[in-house]
């Protein structure tokens, strides 16, 4: 409901509202209640009241009533020129407003895991580009905590994301899952376990491990934790990479091994090789997400593009 600052002196808290001036206006330029109440769609009575009502609130007489015409007075003649240009503001303001609210982005922000979206994010983007051609991707490499603090401030529309595996923040945002992948154990081509196609828990638990640095991916950890949940001799860390490139490397070079997913080979090819783990933990999820709510047209083109990349995996 839109309120008019007109104030007498003295008043500190003025209750004009924009419907008040609509129906003087129109009452002024019919010159005829009735006439202005057809117009308006109100009853002549509910009409006459809300001109006295804004006469009362500003303190002084708008119109001269007779028995079949209503004419301005002195003062509503130089009050109609203004309640039409707070009008007129008001409509160009509302109209302005609309078109921001509908107008199409030329451009949305989506956040990524890299290693377990590796397969369907190219995907996506071609399938996006050729359904919104005039809409620009611009996709971040980020943790998922930067991922959660993008979309909740607005920097990101989407993310594509490995929910936590513990207490989930997700009660704000909207979260489908797109698919699941198998946990698996990562080795150097020359290490011993290279020539076996499963590996017990307990010998995993035993070589050292490769891993994301806790302080930028501590759920990495959560993972690692409920992996080894079972085991007594639990996993020993011996490097932190902030990215699956650098720990790839590291266990390429021997330094260790280091717990992956199967989305390793496409990104990685035989540069390491990626083997069962007895039994098998349960497989890790990977999902798209955004604030709860209404999606513009073009994210929520994206997030079907991603489920139908998915589906095809």
């Amino acid at each position: 409901m839109f309120l008019v600052s007109i104030c007498r002196p003295g008043i500190l808290e003025p209750a004009v509202e924009l419907r008040h001036l609509r129906y003087f206006v129109a009452v002024a330029e019919m010159e005829n209640v009735s006439r202005a109440a057809l117009k308006l769609h109100v009853s002549q009575p509910a009409l006459s009241r809300q001109i006295r009502d804004l006469e009362g609130e500003i303190g002084f007489s708008l119109l001269e009533r007779t028995a079949k015409s209503v004419r301005l007075t002195d003062a509503g003649r130089a009050f109609l020129d203004n309640a039409r240009a707070l009008l007129q503001n008001a409509d160009e303001a509302v109209t302005k407003a609309r078109a921001i609210a509908s107008a199409e982005p030329t451009e949305i922000h989506v956040g990524y895991s890299p290693m377990p979206t590796a397969e369907i994010l190219p995907k996506t983007l071609r399938a996006f580009q050729q359904a919104m051609p005039n809409v620009h991707v611009r996709s971040h490499d980020w943790t998922n905590k930067d991922i959660f603090n993008g979309i909740r401030t607005g920097r990101l529309q989407l993310g594509l994301i490995v929910p936590p595996p513990r207490a989930s923040p997700l009660h704000d945002l909207r979260y489908e899952e797109l698919f699941q992948e198998r946990v698996g154990v990562a080795v150097a081509p020359q290490h011993p376990f290279a020539r076996r196609r499963a590996i017990p828990i307990t010998e995993v638990a035993a070589e050292p491990l490769i891993g994301l640095t806790r302080e930028d991916y501590p759920n990495y950890y959560d993972f690692l934790s409920i992996i080894f949940s079972k085991v007594k001799q639990k996993p020993r860390v011996v490097e932190e990479h902030d990215s699956f490139s650098g720990i790839i490397s590291a266990v390429e070079a021997g330094t260790g091994v280091t717990i992956s997913i199967d989305v390793l080979g496409h990104s990685f090819g035989n540069r390491v090789k990626l083997l069962h783990i007895t039994p098998e933990p349960s497989p890790i999820s990977v999902g798209i997400v955004a604030l709860k709510g209404r999606l513009s047209p073009a994210a929520e083109k994206f997030w079907q593009c991603a489920k139908e990349a998915a589906s095809k995996k």
